[in-house]
């Protein structure tokens, strides 16, 4: 694949950036990935502004955004930066910028960059439709463009960086109409902008393209490398990365990981931020998480290996899920029109079956609401054919009627085959061709599927894939999937898919398989499933995600199901957007979100947006099914979708009436 957004969609390689310095800390080039984060307070509060400002640098963070949203806050601005300087605490400062070109243009004059949104620095959005001819919209493109020149010089002659900053939420109602609610919708609003920014020779700019939806994101960051690669061939303008309105714990993990990590993985992002509906200190160290695992993959990756042949997916900019065939397995189906399924790799077979399928059962009926799909178990002596079909028949006796997959070696299948209902062959350098003849045949002789899982460097997959494949067709095996056992596993699954497609055998179902590092914590391990699996699956690769390595399945299956909501794909819980707070918030965000998050969490399926102000609120409704958006000090207009049905509810009343509104649309349920 030949494309400007990524070196090699084969191999992690960090995107080329040319460095944008913000103070004393450069963005881009080569310098590492910064961290970032954003105030809470009150600007006009000189002192609380200072203290957060003063734990999250302690806390490791490089640069701090600040909200001014009149030329109050902008002026103040200075008394921040003063307060600050007199403590010692040298950071870079960036003003936050919505609907107000005039405080931009004072906040320049005390801060080291300036962050406006395309979407409402020069247009107000009131989901208007309208159509515009060419002409009309040439004539309201050069009207931003002069309401925008005047920060773009001031920048220049003052050394300020600027932030192109495009949010999903805000786009206007011009880009609306034209472009729609879409990936390139948002990257032509970024794009009008740069137009001014080069026509005055200045280049000291950084985008970002953030919205809450973790796949529009990644397809937005993407599509804006390609553009700026066609326009020119020198190294691009660096990039600030985030998912905004990512929400709280572990779901507002999870889809940071999904979308920051994954773009990571595509070598897009000098800069990032992690936005949770926390204190911001807590996103510092998710954020350096992130970053430490894309550096160390960056620097370790090996040479990209070989074109596998084909693109890896259909479009890079839009999401599609492979077509593949359906598989039965004694269960659900795998692949095909069914949805992603989610097992438990149990490691070797148990020694005490009756014991293990008991604990098993107990610890599913302990975790209602994740269902597990299926089993995997390994045994890779022959000796062990009488205890897998004790622990089968100990599942079934427990009332567990699960598929239940066995991992053997080629030359040992035949013992595990009677309960199997698939077989798991592992396919490496070292496994002789024999050991997939003799898989092949006792799959066909019992009419069960293979999975072949391929255990290679990524110079070897497409090798692995070819034997994989001839294996099946020497033996006359239809129903077959193929996995991986890698250490990158983003890159790894790209060749097989682009391999498969290249071999005629696109339709052939893929296991995204994530094995728990012990050496990492807990909020580690949920980020590096949410990279490794997020990534591929918001590529529409991945037909099954298996779970090894936990000590229990409750947290598994959670993390599973969680990286599956992250991508869209399966909704198993109530899907909150929910910003991060600023200093517009008009309520405390944090304890708004948990106090509804209690009421209405068991609501799957349904989309619920709590927004502290109107920069994203209206916007994200569109991605919403119902909202919560601050409108003044104390009071809170609800949405529908996109309408506003309700206004100025005070906030006392405002929970009680968004469980109304769920009602009224039947979309509610009682908990269990």
């Amino acid at each position: 694949m030949t494309s400007g957004w990524v070196e090699s969609p084969y191999a992690p390689r960090r995107r080329a950036s040319f460095e944008v310095r913000v103070g004393d800390v450069g963005i881009g080039g080569a310098s590492p990935i910064r961290v970032q984060s954003m105030t809470t307070t009150d600007t006009l509060d000189t002192q609380g502004t200072a203290d957060q400002i003063e734990r999250l640098a302690d806390a490791g963070c490089e640069i701090v955004r600040v909200t001014a949203p009149s030329q109050r806050e902008a002026e103040n601005l200075a008394a921040i930066r003063d307060e600050l300087r007199r403590r010692g605490v040298r950071i870079p400062l960036v003003a936050d910028i919505h609907f107000t070109p005039n405080a931009a243009l004072i906040a320049a004059e005390y801060v080291e960059k300036v962050r406006i949104n395309p979407g409402n620095f020069a247009d107000k959005k009131k989901f208007a439709v309208r159509e515009y001819d060419d002409s009309e919209y040439a004539v309201e493109i050069e009207r931003v463009a002069e309401r925008f020149r005047p920060l773009v010089r001031r920048c220049k002659e003052l050394g300020r960086a600027l932030r192109i900053g495009t949010n999903h939420g805000s786009l206007s109602d011009r880009i609306m109409n034209r472009y729609g609610d879409t990936p390139r919708g948002m990257v032509e609003s970024a794009l009008e902008f740069l137009d001014v920014c080069e026509d005055e020779g200045f280049r000291d700019v950084v985008f970002s393209m953030k919205a809450s939806n973790t796949r529009v994101a990644i397809h937005a960051y993407r599509l804006l490398a390609e553009k700026l690669c066609v326009r020119s061939s020198e190294p691009g303008y660096p990039f600030h990365v985030g998912i905004t309105e990512a929400g709280d714990g572990e779901d507002g993990r999870t889809k940071s990981g999904i979308g920051i990590g994954g773009l990571l993985e595509d070598g897009i992002g000098d800069t990032i931020r992690v936005s949770l509906t926390e204190d911001p200190v807590k996103e510092i160290p998710v954020a350096q998480a992130l970053a430490r695992l894309a550096e160390a993959r960056w620097a370790g990756a090996p040479p990209a290996p070989a074109d596998p042949g084909s693109d890896f997916c259909e479009d890079p900019f839009a999401h599609r899920r492979r077509s593949t065939r359906s598989i039965e397995v004694g269960g659900p189906g795998i692949g095909g029109a069914n949805v992603v399924r989610v097992e438990l790799d149990l490691g070797p077979v148990p020694a005490d079956p009756p014991a293990a399928a008991r604990e098993l059962a107990a610890d599913l009926e302990r975790t209602p609401g994740v269902a597990c799909e299926g089993l995997v178990v390994e045994s890779l002596d022959p000796s062990q054919g009488e205890r897998v079909a004790g622990f089968a028949a100990a599942l079934e006796g427990m009332g567990l009627k699960l598929p239940l997959a066995v991992r053997a070696e080629g030359c040992w299948v035949d013992h595990c085959a009677p309960v199997a209902s698939r077989l798991v062959v592992p396919v490496g350098a070292l496994v002789a061709e024999g050991h997939l003849e003799q898989a092949t045949a006792c799959a066909r002789a019992r009419d069960l599927p293979i999975e072949w899982e391929l255990r290679a460097r990524l110079e070897e997959v497409s090798e692995l894939v070819d034997r994989a494949l001839a294996a099946s067709q020497r033996g006359g095996v239809e129903n077959l999937l193929l996995s991986l056992d890698a250490e990158l596993p983003v890159h790894a699954a790209r060749i097989v898919t682009a391999r498969l497609h290249h071999r005629g055998a696109a339709d052939v179902p893929v296991v995204l398989r994530y094995r728990r590092d012990p050496s990492l914590s807990e909020e580690e391990t949920l980020l590096r499933a949410a990279v490794d699996l997020g990534a591929p699956l918001c590529d529409g690769i991945g037909d099954v995600v298996s779970m090894a390595g936990f000590d229990a399945p409750g947290p598994a299956l959670a993390l599973a199901y969680r990286v599956l909501q992250g991508a869209r794909l399966r909704s198993t819980w109530t899907e909150f957007i929910s910003c991060p707070s600023c200093g517009r918030t008009l309520f405390d965000l944090e304890e708004t979100t948990a106090r509804i998050k209690a009421r209405t969490e068991h609501l799957s399926g349904v989309k619920i947006a709590i927004m502290g102000c109107i920069v994203n609120g209206p916007g994200e409704m569109a991605d919403a099914d119902f909202g919560y958006v601050g409108s003044g000090r104390g009071v809170v207009n609800l949405y529908v979708g996109k309408e506003c049905v309700a206004r100025q509810i005070p906030d006392t009343q405002a929970d009680d009436r968004l469980v109304d509104l769920i009602k009224e649309h039947g979309a509610w349920r009682d908990p269990d």
